[in-house]
């Protein structure tokens, strides 16, 4: 019953997509603002339609309701309550439902929200917004429907993928769909802006808060999926290039280069074109994305879903909307030349330009690396992998480079400024990040490049930043006559969006000082022990002191009980191995002891005798600055996002 609910409701909420792509091109033709309104109202009623479709398989999952094929492929009847709610992002066709609710959901709130403030754009924004969820909704109904049934049902389902079964895995889709299906609606705004041929800054500045919020999503998301990967595979890192991982990092790169681009633009009025290729691409990268998770011609630990067909229809709509998107731009190329050039290679808009040009360049890198491999096994038949050695030659400068203009960006002013004066300026935050570098070869015994220009960088960057918020207190201090306190406080409340990007900065380091740390000092242990032998790795010593059989919902696991002695005192740790009931594939629980300094990782292996077992035991350094430097990095998005909209100063 319940599915036959979520499908009509489906079915009704196509049709209205496509009032609400038809309709606002009819009502400007015919100059009727009730065309308008009425796909206005169309956007509002899909959402609630999706809204009752996505509880209407939900429900089927709880009930257990195995007539329907979907949730008899991806639940049983042992699968915790918790897990069938979350099953429905668990399989291709309830990702693409969830997909196109958000894109719904999103579209609702969109026009709500803009529809007094942008009266022009948003019949364009309407319609836009229309045919994409048309264009999903077309996926699920025709190609991935989640509402089919079975003739005869089974008992029980397979379950679900065990590799689902994790809180990392809950949250990490959802957050990332969130991301994808957010820069709809700057896309949105973007193309609309082309068409009705009103290219000025209000399509940035009608979606700052949509940019960001989906950056923040989209980062979250690929966060939570390192976490994930860290504690569930079980191989000691976070993140390993792979070609899924990659398809969600492609579209953060671009959108980040987005973010910094549109300052340029508001300020002065420089990147117009720029800034629409950004928000193209970074659209087109989200549905690249969709189509290299759920079509399978990558293989990939985290592709749960596959089917190639599917995967050539997501292609194809993903064609059309990039040829449509970019021929609009072609095509409005003469309206959008830029009034205001380039003064100086040491501006802060030239600061930003090269940020954006790394940014873009590590996303070509990262593409390259992800198609290469498909490319010569569909032209020539043969395989290959590109892996951490192709990556870490590439971008690793590339991303040195990011952090140097990261350092110099809150140094420069917009225009330019006398070599003399940047010279004054820039001698500090330098010498900062020469002492860096030096204590980190000195004290800290970093000897790869890498790890001591990070170091170095580290310091230049925090600096930098230090320096230029001294001087703005000091400015308050003689112009408000304020005590450096109040002036403190004022200039972070003021300019929410410039702080909240510093604490993102200052994420941004401790996410980079995590890579170094766990990059070229982890330590690994291959070990073959019974009860009671023990091990020293670093500061630690692990005794094994008996191996237990424990039994959850649908799970049995076999529990190695770890006494550890260490900088932390006395610590119990249980690494698993587990099998789920409906599956053979078995899985991995690694035990963590989680600090400041390091990670002490334990991963329980396969029986090597009656008496002993395998394991393997990491110190994984500075981990936890990499998980703590993303939060650092969400506050700071949030703080941003508080920033009201002001009027624009120019200098023009």
């Amino acid at each position: 019953m319940w599915i036959e609910i979520a499908h009509f409701a489906t079915i009704i909420a196509l049709l209205l997509l496509l009032v609400q792509t038809i309709a606002p091109i009819v009502g400007v033709g015919l100059g009727r603002p009730v065309w308008i309104r009425v796909a206005r109202q169309a956007s509002f009623t899909t959402a609630f339609l999706l809204t009752l479709a996505i509880v209407g398989v939900v429900v089927s999952f709880l009930n257990h309701d195995f007539s329907v094929k979907y949730v008899a492929e991806h639940a049983s009847r042992s699968l915790p309550l918790f897990y069938l709610t979350t099953a429905l992002w668990g399989g291709h066709e309830g990702s693409l439902l969830f997909w196109a609710w958000l894109m719904a959901l999103f579209s609702a709130l969109a026009v709500a929200w803009h529809w007094s403030t942008h009266p022009r754009s948003i019949p364009w924004v309407l319609s836009i917004l229309g045919a994409l969820g048309f264009g999903f909704l077309v996926l699920v109904l025709f190609l991935s429907s989640p509402f089919e049934r079975l003739a005869e049902p089974p008992f029980d389902g397979r379950d679900l993928n065990p590799l689902l079964q994790d809180p990392g895995m809950v949250f990490h889709p959802p957050f990332l769909y969130m991301g994808y299906v957010g820069f709809a609606i700057p896309f949105a705004f973007a193309i609309a802006a082309l068409i009705n041929g009103r290219i000025t800054d209000e399509w940035i500045l009608a979606t700052r808060r949509w940019t960001l919020f989906s950056w923040a999503m989209l980062t979250t998301g690929i966060v939570f999926g390192a976490y994930w990967a860290y504690y569930e595979l079980g191989w000691g890192g976070y993140w390993a290039w792979d070609p899924v991982e990659n398809a969600s990092f492609m579209p953060w790169l671009v959108g980040t280069a987005l973010i910094h681009s549109v300052m340029v633009q508001e300020r002065r009025r420089m990147f117009k074109t720029w800034n629409l290729f950004l928000i193209i691409t970074t659209f087109a990268l989200s549905l690249l994305g969709t189509f290299l998770v759920r079509s399978g011609v990558l293989s990939s630990v985290h592709a749960f879903a596959s089917d190639p067909g599917r995967g050539v229809t997501i292609l194809i709509f993903m064609a059309v909307v990039l040829l449509f998107s970019f021929g609009l731009l072609v095509l409005r190329a003469d309206r959008l030349r830029g009034e205001v050039h380039l003064e100086s290679p040491f501006s802060m808009e030239a600061a930003f330009l090269f940020n954006n040009l790394f940014l873009v360049i590590a996303g070509l890198t990262v593409l390259l690396g992800t198609l290469y491999p498909l490319a010569v096994e569909t032209l020539g038949n043969a395989k290959v992998t590109v892996g951490a050695p192709y990556y870490n030659k590439v971008f690793i400068p590339i991303m040195l480079g990011i952090l140097i203009l990261m350092g110099l960006g809150p140094l420069l002013v917009w225009r330019g400024d006398k070599g003399s004066r940047l010279l004054r300026t820039l001698m500090l935050p330098v010498v900062s990040g020469i002492a860096g570098m030096g204590l980190a070869f000195l004290v800290f015994a970093i000897d790869h490049p890498y790890g001591v220009a990070t170091v170095g960088l580290a310091f230049f960057v925090i600096h930098a930043h230090g320096l230029d918020f001294i001087q703005g207190i000091r400015k308050r201090m003689v112009n408000a006559k304020e005590g450096p306190i109040q002036a403190g406080m004022t200039l972070i409340g003021r300019n929410k969006r410039r702080y909240g990007g510093f604490l993102v900065h200052f994420g941004v380091l401790m996410m980079a000082a995590g890579f170094v740390g766990s990059g070229l000092f982890q330590e690994e242990k291959n070990l073959v022990m019974a009860q009671g032998d023990f091990v020293v790795i670093g500061p630690w010593r692990l005794e094994f002191e008996k191996l237990v059989e424990i039994e959850g919902n649908n799970w049995k696991a076999q529990e190695a009980i770890i006494q550890v002695n260490g900088p932390a005192g006395k610590l119990t740790l249980h690494p698993q191995k587990r099998v789920y009931r409906d599956h053979q594939m078995p899985t991995t629980e690694a035990a963590i002891f989680s600090g400041l300094r390091e990670d002490l990782y334990i991963v329980l292996g396969d029986p090597v005798t009656d008496t002993t077992w395998a394991f393997r035991v990491y110190r994984n350094p500075l981990v936890s600055w990499i998980w703590n430097g993303s939060g650092l990095m969400a506050l700071g998005i949030l703080w941003a996002l508080m920033q009201g909209r002001r009027p624009v100063k120019t200098r023009e």
